[in-house]
């Protein structure tokens, strides 16, 4: 289903915004809206199908049209894939908003299904996109306003089509998605996003099969990894040739630089376990602050829930942990709600909401905030210690906000052909774990430090971006650093909120040329963790994993130091993580008051 999101149960919890407001006692929350006020279903159906639309360079892509079959203009919204227009529930849904009102125009991208062309992910939707857009507004069943829908790719089609700027795009409602592919859809602080690439970009949008194993995964070189699940793919392998963001190869692809064009209102609902997170909550602190007009700026809105990529209707974070039906929202009604307010000016509140609506994990509730990161942010450091050996949950290593005390360092050993397993995360579209996973498992191994915390005598809250200051040393040439932050429930269950990972020959930005390392020299490295929301609850632990892979949700640092995309020769790395009073190794966590 395009926007994953179905059932609507009720939800209904305090909100407090960023500045500490209280809203008002009688505001409803923002996923809900007054049944009354939503355009209802009061038309019969026409279907166009296979209708041809012609792109600038006189390639012609395909689109049904579904439109009320009634006289008149309506306004139009349009959703872009590369899945199939009669594919995932696009049909079913769209007649759902034609019958409300709606000219719905769902059409295949360049390349896929009917529609003419070759495809090459990423590279002609923003150009197709603002061409479809000039196409619809001047057709006889179009009032000139125009509408977008859809997530994950189909929202990095809407972003980009916004950034081209028709006159004519004046609304947009998107989920699971980023206008950051260099950053976020490929690479993540130099390491590859192997298991989305590979399986995702390299097999599912060319019909590979279905299957995946660790063979795989494991197969090097990286370069040819792609015959494993099929046949060489174009994009995969340019995605290995080019690792760094400053390639010309990015540019009209990655738009992490560009929302700033963006002139109309955008809503859009993600998840604390969506792939795609941290560039989503880069996206909407641009536009607030620099969008190319006030109603953009002043109508950006982002919710956000304690989803996966594909879980953003569910109770379930994939995991062991049930939110319950707080956590349940229902996207069709939702974008009919937005869509309502600014293609048919229906006065219906949506657009005098707070920017942000916030799951807040632990507590299970909702809460509305004014800006992102919260102004009451108290960041806090905690460090990490142990007796010289937190090797594992059987380990001495301790979390806490005293400056380190006991041995200066851990040691363990990294070694590529035995990999630590993904289990669980901001995954998507791959075989592996995704969401909310007790760790239990990953933490008997040996190359897995883990610190925590004594049990908590009060709730802490942790709402905002999370970072690592690491101070390590490696006997090998590269190698990667992975932090993971975890909330351990009183009855030892250890279950992973958010992590990050940094490639040593990226250490000092994506930007700059790779740089490998000196052996046994201690460097400074700063992991991003993304960002989370959860209160730790009395009795719970906070607990800290550091280790050296995540794999395969990226992929595996030789230590060599060879190209990562051709490289085959791999090496074990003797790792030293330090935490004394000179290397005070430490986590940065974003405590609110409460």
């Amino acid at each position: 289903m395009i926007w994953r999101m179905i059932a609507l149960l009720s939800a209904v919890a305090l909100a407090v915004s960023g500045n500490n407001r209280t809203p008002a006692q009688d505001e409803p929350q923002f996923s809900h809206w007054d049944e009354a006020k939503l355009s209802q279903p009061a038309y019969q159906v026409v279907v166009d199908e296979n209708v041809r639309i012609p792109m600038r360079d006189g390639v012609e892509l395909v689109a049904d049209v579904y439109r009320p079959d009634a006289p008149g203009r309506f306004p139009a919204l349009i959703l872009r894939t590369p899945y199939s227009k009669r594919g995932m529930g696009e049909e079913r849904d769209s007649r759902w908003f034609a019958e409300r009102g709606y000219v719905v125009v769902n059409q295949d991208v360049r390349g896929r299904y009917l529609s003419g062309g070759e495809f090459y992910a990423y590279r002609n939707e923003p150009d197709d996109g603002y061409d479809t857009d000039e196409w619809v507004a001047k057709q006889p069943w179009c009032n000139g306003k125009i509408g977008t829908l859809g997530g994950s790719y189909l929202g990095y089609t809407q972003l980009t089509q916004a950034i081209r700027g028709s006159r004519y795009l004046v609304s947009m409602a998107t989920d699971v998605t980023s206008a950051d592919i260099y950053h976020g859809w490929t690479y993540v602080d130099g390491a590859f996003h192997l298991g989305f690439a590979l399986e995702w970009g390299a097999g599912t949008m060319y019909g590979s099969r279905g299957q995946y194993g660790k063979a795989d995964y494991m197969h090097l070189p990286l370069m040819t990894a792609d015959e494993t699940i099929g046949k060489p793919n174009a994009h995969y392998r340019d995605w290995l040739k080019h690792p760094r963001r400053n390639d010309p190869y990015w540019e009209g692809i990655s738009f992490e630089q560009e929302t700033h064009r963006i002139a109309a209102p955008l809503l859009v609902a993600t998840g604390w376990f969506d792939i795609f997170l941290r560039g989503a909550l880069q996206d909407h602190g641009n536009i607030r602050k620099n969008g190319a007009s006030e109603l953009a700026r002043n109508n950006k809105r982002m919710i956000i829930g304690p989803w996966t990529h594909f879980k953003t209707h569910g109770t379930r974070t994939g995991g062991g942990i049930d939110f319950g039906p707080e956590a349940v929202l229902n996207g069709l009604k939702l974008y009919l709600a937005w869509h309502d307010r600014f293609l048919k000016g229906i006065d219906n509140g949506m657009d005098r909401k707070p920017p942000l609506e916030l799951f807040i994990m632990g507590e299970n509730r909702w809460r509305y905030e004014n800006e992102w990161p919260l102004a009451r942010t108290r960041y806090t450091k905690y460090y990490i210690a142990s007796d010289g050996r937190a090797n594992s949950a059987r380990g001495n290593g301790r979390l806490g906000t005293d400056p380190p005390a006991g041995a200066e360092s851990d040691r363990y050993v990294y070694d590529p052909a035995s990999p630590v397993p993904t289990l669980g995360g901001n995954v998507c579209c791959t075989s592996v774990p995704l969401g909310m996973r007790d760790h239990r498992p990953v933490e008997e191994r040996e190359d897995v430090l883990v610190y925590s915390t004594p049990p908590l005598a009060q709730p802490v809250e942790v709402t905002g971006p999370i970072t690592m200051k690491l101070y390590a040393a490696t006997s090998a040439r590269d190698t990667d650093w992975v932090a993971r932050l975890l909330d351990v429930h009183p009855d030892g269950t250890a279950y992973n909120l958010q992590d990050g990972i940094v490639r040593a020959r990226y250490r000092e930005g994506k930007n700059r040329p790779a740089s490998l390392l000196e052996p046994g020299k201690v460097y400074e490295y700063e992991i991003d963790m993304w960002a989370t929301s959860n209160v730790f609850l009395p009795g719970h632990r906070i607990r800290l994993e550091i280790t050296s892979s995540n794999f395969p949700r990226f992929d595996r640092n030789l230590n060599t130091g060879e190209d990562p995309a051709t490289g085959t020769r791999m090496e074990k790395a003797e790792q030293t993580v330090y935490h004394s009073a000179r290397y005070p190794s430490h986590v940065v966590l974003p405590i609110i008051p409460r």
